[in-house]
């Protein structure tokens, strides 16, 4: 290729010299005082009084016309999650209540209604019943278990860990969600049914509970199938009429004065019905403490914590990003964490972000977060004036009800997009889903986060090298035919682009010597510009390929050195193996003169002597 000249690498880069210049531009343009706000921001335990001293008439207009929406379908949600749950009526709706209340003291923003959900209802049934704990005991346990949740998300807020939830890929919380309304569904079958399993039946995954539904469907009650069978129809009906109708409310409302009228025709024809709720015999539940409850529900409070986060993010960002807002992750992670502590303490159920209650919600114009504490309020008069009229509500209504939330929960575009957009995708929430199908729910999501993790650590730590060359005209392009020794000596030069962790960190060095194993090559020049999070295994691999190199005689030149790599570079020892004579650190304002600096260095240890040169980069296919 003939002789080179270290001034002809300030040809090949002529834009990147402008893009450079425009990104400092815009970062110097932003106020050092912002810089520094953004990662010094703490907690605020009182959000409550920014909201208080800017209230007018008008928003207290919109935040009671969304409160008495959510009211609505909060009432026969709490409910139906209490069912799904194994728990029994007042703590879906206290929880509810409580939820929202407590939550609102504390939340950051208007966007995240707080109170049960298919998820943590689902998650608390499948713990209980993954560890043993029988019906009866259910409820000494879920106290203790709430509050634990609760302190695992309070002191994770303070912490910071909701920024981090951003790594658990989207396909655990599908793969979680689908296996969950699979798991719903399959328990309340048996109640549309209008049987219960037998006491020698115990089924807690769905697989168990399909088979012990399947070998007692002859027990089926047909009055109570035909209930459910009319549910239905009147749900579609109402659905059809109009979607903005509290449809489930109506429909429990016409369900149950079907089984009345049918029940006074004829008397054959009883179903069996909801117990009343009598919240005179509502108070307090103080949790009661030992090592042994604690460390049993060790794991399930952590799931119960992280699905609370990743599902009230979810929400929170998606209905932020829609109003032209930002969420503050950390601060909304403490208003549940609160949440839960209090639900605990007052037999309510686990709490977190609910996506139909926050939809709805904003749609109907909220204003304020105090629009949950007037929802909760709402719910809590609800359940006073109205739970002696819970009984005449119809079991199998019910469950028909649950089964079509659960239903519901299954989104066939987010399906669709998990399963065909890539590979590790795919696999994440298949082994997600089937877990949570075999296995206990909160078992599911810890087995899903670590594919999803280990899939992408595997992904950004297989890097591949590329060789390229200059054309007859001083271009850049792509070396096609393979390499052949040459009687003069050779400059490589590699691009190294991306992760270089330690997962990356013996690929890197293999494939590194086989770049240095070229016939003839003296200098291998390495820019490190968009190489990142360096750590001490790349050190060492780094440190292993330069004593490889040189007792091979060949000298490695490391040029475009950011400053955060170059500290990693003096820490570890490395600028003294690698001869600062031959560190080239990177030059913002001139981002090619460092490269040309390394190619003036290569000049110098070669010669006057002709030199080819060939450029690798890895390919990020």
């Amino acid at each position: 290729m003939g002789a080179f000249n270290p001034e002809t690498i300030c040809s090949i880069y002529p834009i990147s010299r402008q893009i450079v210049a425009t990104k400092m531009a815009a970062a110097s343009s932003q106020p050092s005082h912002a810089k520094r706000r953004a990662f010094t921001r703490s907690l605020d335990l009182f959000p409550l009084r920014h909201t208080v001293a800017n209230y007018s008439s008008s928003k207290f207009s919109g935040d009671a016309r969304a409160a008495v929406n959510v009211a609505l379908l909060a009432f026969p949600q709490g409910m139906a999650y209490a069912v799904i749950a194994g728990l029994p009526l007042s703590y879906g709706l206290v929880g509810s209540a409580i939820a929202s209340i407590v939550g609102m003291y504390f939340a950051g923003s208007k966007f995240i209604v707080l109170g049960p959900t298919n998820a943590t209802s689902v998650m608390v049934m499948s713990a209980f019943a993954a560890i043993g704990i029988a019906d009866e005991q259910v409820l000494e346990y879920v106290s203790l278990l709430l509050v634990m949740v609760g302190f695992f998300l309070a002191v994770g807020a303070y912490l910071g860990v909701a920024t981090l939830i951003q790594y658990i890929s989207r396909s655990v919380i599908t793969g979680y969600i689908t296996a969950a309304a699979a798991l719903i569904i399959a328990n309340q079958v048996k109640k549309m049914l209008g049987f219960e399993f037998s006491g020698t039946q115990s089924a807690t995954t769905f697989f168990d509970i399909a088979s012990a539904t399947a070998r007692q469907v002859s027990d089926t009650h047909l009055p109570s199938l035909g209930l459910s069978l009319v549910t239905v129809f009147i749900f579609l009906t109402v659905k059809r009429v109009s979607k903005n109708l509290p449809n489930v409310a109506i429909t429990l409302a016409l369900s149950s004065l079907v089984a009345f009228v049918a029940q006074k025709i004829d008397p054959s024809l009883q179903v069996k019905l909801m117990p009343s709720l009598n919240l005179s015999q509502w108070g307090p539940s103080l949790p009661s403490f030992s090592f042994d409850a604690i460390n049993m529900l060790l794991t399930p409070a952590m799931a119960i914590a992280l699905l609370c986060v990743l599902e009230g993010n979810s929400i929170g960002k998606s209905l932020a990003a829609r109003d032209g807002a930002r969420l503050d992750a950390n601060q909304e992670m403490l208003s549940s964490g609160m949440a839960n502590l209090a639900c605990g303490l007052l037999s309510g159920m686990a709490a977190s972000g609910s996506l139909t209650r926050s939809q709805l919600s904003a749609n109907s114009g909220s204003q304020t977060p105090l629009c949950s504490l007037y929802s909760g309020l709402i719910i809590l008069v609800g359940a006073i004036l109205l739970g002696p009229l819970i009984g005449y509500i119809p079991s199998a209504s019910l469950a028909v009800v649950v089964v079509i939330i659960g239903i519901s929960l299954l989104n066939k575009h987010q399906l669709r997009m998990v399963t065909k957009t890539t590979r590790s995708d795919s696999i994440t929430f298949y082994v997600t889903f089937l877990t949570g199908l075999i296995f206990a729910l909160d078992f599911a999501i810890y087995i899903g986060a670590v594919c999803s993790i280990a899939l992408f650590i595997k992904k950004v730590a297989n890097p591949e090298i590329v060789e390229y060359t200059f054309d007859a005209d001083g271009k850049v392009k792509k070396k096609l035919e393979p390499k052949t020794a040459h009687d003069n000596l050779e400059v490589s030069i590699v691009h190294v682009e991306g992760e270089l962790f330690f997962g990356a960190a013996e690929l890197f060095r293999d494939q590194m010597r086989r770049v240095s194993d070229a016939e003839n090559l003296k200098v291998v020049i390495m820019k490190l510009r968009n190489a990142h999070n360096l750590d001490a295994t790349s050190c060492m691999a780094l440190e292993e390929l330069i004593k490889y190199m040189n007792e091979r005689d060949r000298i490695l030149l490391v040029s475009e050195v950011r400053a955060d790599t170059m500290k990693i570079l003096a820490n570890s020892g490395l600028v003294g193996v690698i001869n600062p004579i031959n560190l080239f650190e990177d030059e913002e304002s001139n981002p090619t003169l460092s490269m040309a600096k390394a190619l003036k260095r290569a000049k110098e240890i070669i010669g006057d002597r002709d030199a080819n040169v060939s450029i690798y980069a890895k390919d990020r296919r």
